[in-house]
Formats: structure tokens, C-alpha cells, sequence
């Protein structure tokens, strides 16, 4: 079975209504140009201000999942929408939840973002993601009629002990929608990629946030498909845009079958 994937890259901002007029354009475009799964980057509904961050998040029922579902069904697509701020009753610290849709609109999966990127860069970049998230605790795959698909999301990549635990949970496509800082995206956002597709012998779908954002900060874009061979099929652009791939699994089980490491694993 083959079929084509796409990665969507964008800037988003505080403006929710038009990331997700934008999202929507890009979306149809990819449909336009045949792909059966589409992916959009890490929280491309809303990037804002911390102290604006409450307001901004929606339950899973909120507009912005209502919105994508609509398009899944529309196009006939599997939907990835990358990330969203997912509030939570009760708590004053809310998820950063990756969502994965169904052609006729189901959500099939819903990943929580376990691994919170706190980070010092010092003159240029700080980040402490745990200060407004929690921590998710479930890894999540989802079988669908493409093959099974393991989620993360962005700061996750820096954890193969995940990804493994995916593939042996049945992954053969592991999406990574980011917003990795310049910074660390120019040092290591390839490699990682890479090591995670040639590791696992799966393909990677990796949308990215480009662009200088509004915490004043760059976000490497690079958005990529990786087979499992750790080739690039498609790398994006220093732009919002497009890229699309074949994902070809029966390739995937000709590259497990010719160099059968994960059957050769000995630790779990």
C-alpha cells in the first residue's frame, strides 16, 4: 500500500481565527494534491503570550477540533491536528494534546505531551513549558487503514525510549508536529528525526512552526517525511507551506525484513 502524506508548515500567532483560516487553506491544499494524511504543526491554533494562554485553550469539544473534524470529513482525509492548548477542569495547568482524526471525523487519538521542554539558552533562549503544562503519562498509537500510527509531539524526539515503546506497540508512521527553537532545530532537529525513522524502521511526519514567533524568538521550521531508511523525502522550505511524500509500507516491512533489528532487540 502506498499513499501520500503531507506536512504542513506555518507561522502561527495570537490570532486564532486566522491560524485556523490558514490551517484550513493549507489543509485543502494538501487534500488538492492527493494526500490521505495530513499533518499540522504543534499549537497551530494559537501561539501567544503566557498570560493570554487560559483564554486561549479549548476542551477537546472546543472550536478548533470541531473545525478540523469538519475538514476530515469534508476531504475525506486523516487529520493530524499537531497540537492544541487542551484545558482541563479543574486545573490551573493545562496539556499540550496532539490529535489525530478519522475521515468521517472521529477523533481516533489523543496524545498528551509527556516530555515538557524547560530549557536556559543563555542570550538566547529560555523556556519552561512545565510552568503553564502538565505532563501527559499515556503513549498512544492509533491502527487506522494506513497503518498504525504513533504520536509525540516535538520535545519528545530527544526521548527514544517512546518511540520505541510505539513501534513496539505496532507503529509504522510516527508523527512529530514541533516548534523546535532555532537554536537546538539547527544543532539537532535532523539527526533526531532521522535516528528516530532509522531505529524504529518507521516513517517520520514532522510539520514545524517557522519563523520568528511571538515570544520573540526564531522556530527552525525544516518540517520533514522521513522514510525508514532515514532518507528525506521532503523537507520544507524557509516558508509557510506544503510538503508532500509517499509513505510506501510495504517498503517499510522490506526494510524490517532485510534488517530485522527490532526483532534483534534484547533490552525492553
Amino acid at each position: 500500500m502506498t499513499y501520500l502524506a503531507a506536512a504542513i508548515q506555518m507561522t502561527s500567532t495570537s490570532d486564532k481565527p486566522a491560524n485556523l483560516e490558514k490551517a484550513e487553506r493549507m489543509i485543502h491544499l494538501a487534500a488538492a494534491r492527493g494526500a490521505r494524511l495530513v499533518g499540522l504543526p504543534e499549537t497551530f491554533n494559537w501561539r501567544g503570550k503566557r498570560p493570554e494562554e487560559a483564554a486561549a485553550a479549548e476542551e477537546l469539544g472546543g472550536d478548533t477540533l470541531t473545525a478540523m473534524s469538519r475538514l476530515a470529513r469534508q476531504l475525506d482525509i486523516w487529520l493530524l491536528a499537531g497540537s492544541v492548548t487542551e484545558h482541563v477542569p479543574g486545573e490551573s495547568r493545562r496539556y499540550n494534546t496532539s490529535v489525530l482524526l478519522a475521515p468521517d471525523g472521529a477523533q481516533v487519538a489523543v496524545y498528551r505531551k509527556i516530555h515538557l521542554f524547560d530549557i536556559d539558552l543563555p542570550g538566547r533562549v529560555t523556556v519552561k513549558e512545565s510552568d503553564a503544562k502538565m505532563p501527559g503519562a499515556s503513549v498512544v498509537t492509533a491502527a487506522t487503514e494506513l497503518g498504525t500510527m504513533g504520536l509525540s509531539v516535538c520535545y519528545d524526539v530527544r526521548f527514544p525510549e517512546l518511540y520505541r515503546r510505539l513501534v513496539y506497540a505496532g507503529a509504522k508512521i510516527i508523527t512529530i508536529p514541533s516548534a523546535f527553537t532555532f537554536p537546538t532545530g539547527e544543532a539537532h532537529w535532523e539527526v533526531l528525526l532521522r535516528a528516530r525513522a532509522i531505529e524504529n524502521q518507521c516513517y517520520v511526519l514532522a510539520p514545524a512552526q517557522f519563523g520568528t514567533n511571538v515570544h520573540g524568538f526564531a522556530d527552525y521550521g525544516n518540517s520533514m517525511i522521513i522514510d525508514p531508511w532515514g532518507r528525506v523525502l521532503a523537507r520544507a522550505a524557509e516558508q509557510e507551506g506544503v510538503l508532500v511524500a509517499p509513505i510506501d509500507i510495504e517498503y517499510l516491512e522490506r526494510v524490517r525484513r532485510e534488517l530485522p533489528a527490532l526483532t534483534h532487540a534484547r533490552l525492553r
